[in-house]
């Protein structure tokens, strides 16, 4: 109901564009752009399940993330990696975005190495590092020993956990191995910033309301990052040679990352 609210004030208020960032954006600037047809409203962030281009308003656009085939190669980079064959997953919510990500990473781990086994745990939240590392810590436990945090906030608890125990973690969203280069092999980042950037400076030209746009790996608005060359590197060349010959041939459509497991 806030979000609704906001939106609907900037649009009264004669702002130009509406942006919104986050899945829980969607339903809202569907009801109120229609109010507001002169207004152009973007949300960088999924659809609204069972939505499709043909129900948006002719003034709202929508960026499709396909982070799920950056969780592919951060897959290939865990079953690569691992030892113990038994990798974690630490998510927030058990929403459609969440579970893509977890296929993406399942089917990297499996390619790379199918003796492998990933266990998933769903903290529930965003914010609360707390039951990030709680959750971490129970998989490291169980003999994980590669755990890939994709729970904003909450991912925070899980490099605090593999810091306590000396395991491995990896990152989500932006380059977050600069919080402990030692311990995160590498993250899967979306760039967020660059999408809403290239939205917002070419509105009149690419980027017209009333569609769906792709923010994937061709765009190159999702990709897989190690750190900066002065950081440890804990990833062999070969396997990072590997990731990126797996990255082209998703760039040319040779391989096609399912979002949902069978």
């Amino acid at each position: 109901a806030a979000i609704e609210e906001a939106m609907r004030n900037y649009a009264s208020e004669e702002y130009d564009l509406v942006i919104g960032h986050g899945f829980e954006f969607g339903e809202p600037a569907m009801r109120v752009a229609p109010e507001f047809p002169d207004v152009k409203f973007f949300v960088s962030g999924k659809m609204p399940d069972g939505v499709t281009e043909a129900d948006l308003p002719e003034n709202a656009g929508f960026m499709d993330y396909r982070e799920y085939e950056g969780a592919y190669l951060a897959g290939i980079v865990a079953g690569g990696m691992t030892e113990s064959n038994i990798i974690g997953y630490v998510a927030g919510l058990e929403i459609p975005t969440q579970l893509s990500d977890l296929a993406g990473f399942v089917q990297g781990v499996k390619r790379i190495n199918p003796d492998a086994k990933v266990y998933g745990v769903v903290t529930g939240t965003f914010e609360d590092p707390a039951k990030g590392k709680e959750a971490a810590l129970a998989l490291y436990d169980m003999g994980c020993d590669i755990v890939f945090a994709v729970a904003g906030k909450t991912g925070e608890g899980v490099f605090e956990a593999a810091a306590e125990t000396g395991n491995y973690a990896i990152g989500v969203d932006s380059d977050q191995k600069y919080i402990n280069p030692d311990l995160i092999l590498c993250s899967m980042v979306k760039k967020v910033n660059k999408s809403i950037y290239d939205v917002v400076s070419d509105m009149d030209g690419k980027f017209q309301p009333g569609q769906i746009w792709s923010a994937d790996m061709a765009t190159g608005y999702i990709d897989v990052a190690y750190g900066t060359e002065d950081m440890p590197q804990q990833v062999s060349d070969e396997l990072k040679a590997e990731v990126e010959e797996l990255k082209e041939k998703i760039i040319s459509g040779e391989i096609v990352v399912p979002s949902t497991l069978n």
